[in-house]
């Protein structure tokens, strides 16, 4: 596995936010993109436009996560674009947001948020598998959620606790492909799309305050962990979870 330049990538959730910064990353170092969507069809093509305003290469893909034979619409449309070339890197970043504390998560929420988060991940990785070259990347997305006790998360916390389980095992099980499975944990990421849920009074001041890098993150902060991960210089990390969130409540600030 070398760095991305000639490579194949597919992102999930690629329409915007950190998986909009994955993608235009990895275009930039070389990759071909396959750019998933679920709803965000003009994301899509913004993400697509500017990888290739860039000189990169890409192409959009939908399909909506979380519902039956999600995992065969998306991969109809990766092996289309792929042309019958092998994919190197596969980036599991699509996820729905925390529905909430337990006092007020319903079980649709509940089941909705395991079939994007979980569910759908661990199929996208089995219908990869005889896609990904030996030597290839996977990364997923976490949170930091899994390592903070935050009521208001404890069900997406769950979930992405499981990503981690998973990025661990499939590690040890890919690792004879050369395969390196990593998961990357964001904090608190300001987006272009989330940006308005910052502007509570204090609020930015108050995470800039809790964290060790003393600022919020950006995409583009996560996206060069993940682009790292799926180069060759990341060859003898798997198995592990990189935290990618400025030091968030690593403990008091001095």
């Amino acid at each position: 596995m070398s760095d991305p330049t000639g490579r194949t990538a597919l992102v999930t959730g690629a329409s915007r936010g950190i998986g909009q910064a994955i993608a235009v990353r990895l275009a930039a170092q070389g990759a071909t993109v396959a750019v998933h969507f679920g709803r965000d069809a003009e994301g899509a093509a913004a993400t697509v436009e500017e990888i290739e305003a860039g000189g990169g290469a890409a192409f959009a893909v939908e399909a909506e996560l979380g519902t039956d034979d999600d995992v065969e619409t998306l991969f109809a449309g990766v092996e289309a674009g792929l042309a019958g070339r092998p994919l190197d890197i596969l980036v599991n970043n699509a996820a729905a947001a925390p529905a909430g504390p337990l006092g007020v998560t319903t079980r649709q929420e509940f089941d909705r948020l395991f079939a994007v988060n979980v569910r759908a991940p661990y199929f996208v990785v089995q219908r990869a598998l005889p896609l990904l070259r030996d030597g290839g990347r996977i990364v997923n997305v976490s949170s930091v959620a899994t390592r903070m006790a935050t009521p208001a998360q404890t069900s997406f916390a769950m979930t992405k606790g499981a990503i981690e389980t998973m990025s661990r095992t499939l590690a040890n099980e890919l690792g004879v492909r050369g395969i390196t499975v990593n998961a990357v944990a964001p904090g608190a990421t300001r987006t272009a799309t989330n940006g308005s849920s910052f502007e509570a009074p204090g609020l930015a001041e108050f995470i800039a305050a809790a964290t060790a890098l003393d600022r919020l993150g950006g995409p583009e902060d996560v996206a060069e962990v993940v682009v790292f991960l799926a180069s060759d210089a990341a060859r003898w990390i798997t198995g592990q979870v990189i935290d990618a969130s400025g030091g968030l409540f690593l403990g008091p600030r001095p």
